[in-house]
């Protein structure tokens, strides 16, 4: 329990917890701001320091963040080009001015009566992103928090808003963004609900082709319309990128759906090698996590050929599987499907049953079901030294072909027969 407070200050729950309490959703984490307290009457009343730049404390029981109250201003440029002043005369409403969005200015008072400066809850109801002061200007990782909050929520961007973040983009300050701070916020707009929404306010402002370039150039590009109604390779990204939210995916597989896509807009006979050197440049230059970039590798490399694994060769099979490393890593495997029925199926239930995911699942356990320790045995005893290993493998190798080859010809035969006419 906190020791008695040696002054009197004012203790408001604000941001994220009261945004969704107002829309009914859940919400474990909560921030407090406290106004006309200094780091001393905090310490002494049993909080704990951790803000390094400014003064953050933990609560002695529940462990909460509590902020003293404080204003800011914009000293350079980019997201840490900020002085941050705390003092006990700073008012709560001065602290809610600094905030990014009116929905995100809002503070209960410990008796539960809501504090809203700004019309929040005005623009909860109406389904509005707006921005709370001209300020929101300075800070440039504000043009991906809307974003995403875009996808999270599904809301519009106030037009006000919306001419303020290209503002943001045309003064080149997204530039002065660390990846890892764009790779958060774009992980973070592919894991709600709507990430179309996230590229589109992008797009919308000038920001996806300084962030995601691949993505943007996927605009405009026309595809066959027997396989895709939209025609639009843009459009074509968006849906996928919902559609793995809807089955919902987890992130490596959810960041593959997209990725792969990123050749569309090459010739067929390029466009496999120019996804895979498009994905692998994207995810360096977001320096994303070894999980998430290896996925999108794998999907631009091999996702073409699973759109035709009934028609392959054994050993391109075989290639496949040893490719993703399925054998000993099959979770690579079932990403690589998850994110490529995103990709081709709308339906959830045709998703469920798409023919080339059940074909390489049953290929995977064809070819794990070869006995390698036997083969070892009997190539090792027909050679010794230092050429032993390339005889096992050799022989490991077509013994697994014939094993895909015999399954190829019980699907073959498996298959119903067409009626002639």
């Amino acid at each position: 329990m906190a020791r008695p407070q040696p002054q009197p200050f004012q203790v408001f729950r604000v941001g994220g917890s009261v945004r969704d309490e107002l829309l009914g959703r859940a919400n474990a984490d909560r921030d407090f701001v406290v106004v006309g307290a200094t780091p001393e009457m905090m310490v002494a009343s049993g909080f704990t320091p951790v803000g390094r730049d400014f003064p953050v404390f933990l609560h002695p029981e529940t462990h909460e963040e509590y902020a003293l109250a404080r204003t800011e201003r914009k000293h350079g440029q980019g997201y840490h080009g900020f002085e941050f002043f705390a003092s006990p005369e700073v008012t709560l409403e001065e602290d809610l001015r600094r905030r990014d969005l009116t929905i995100n200015a809002m503070a209960r008072r410990p008796d539960g009566t809501l504090v809203d400066p700004f019309g929040g809850e005005r623009d909860l109801n109406e389904r509005v992103l707006r921005h709370v002061s001209a300020s929101f200007v300075e800070d440039p990782l504000r043009v991906l928090r809307v974003a995403r909050f875009a996808s999270r929520l599904g809301f519009d961007v106030a037009p006000e808003t919306r001419k303020l973040m290209r503002t943001i983009v045309e003064s080149g300050e997204l530039a002065t963004l660390a990846p890892e701070r764009v790779w958060q916020e774009i992980s973070r707009g592919l894991m709600e609900a709507q990430p179309s929404r996230m590229f589109q306010v992008l797009r919308e402002c000038g920001a996806l082709v300084l962030l995601l370039p691949e993505f943007d150039a996927l605009f405009g590009v026309r595809l066959p319309a027997r396989q895709h109604p939209e025609r639009d390779a843009g459009e074509h990204l968006l849906l996928v990128a919902d559609r793995a939210a809807d089955r919902a995916l987890g992130l490596a597989a959810r960041y593959a759906a997209l990725a792969q896509n990123v050749g569309a807009d090459v010739a067929p006979a390029l466009e496999t090698r120019t996804a895979v050197t498009r994905a692998e440049a994207m995810s360096v230059r977001l320096k994303v996590p070894a999980e998430c970039r290896d996925a999108a590798r794998l999907a631009a490399r091999w996702h073409r050929a699973l759109d035709r694994l009934p028609s392959l060769t054994s050993a391109k099979v075989l290639a496949l599987l040893q490719g993703t490393d399925a054998l000993r890593r099959p979770e690579r495997l079932l990403t690589l499907l998850d994110a490529a029925v995103a990709n081709v199926c709308a339906d959830p239930v045709a998703a469920k049953a798409w023919p080339p995911a059940r074909l390489l699942v049953a290929a995977l356990e064809r070819v794990k079901a070869v006995d390698a320790g036997a083969i070892a045995r009997v190539a090792t005893g027909t050679r010794a030294g230092r050429g032993a290993d390339n005889v096992i493998a050799k022989a490991l190798r077509e013994a697994r072909l014939r094993a895909l080859r015999e399954w190829k010809r019980e699907e073959a035969a498996a298959r119903p027969r067409r009626k002639r006419r």
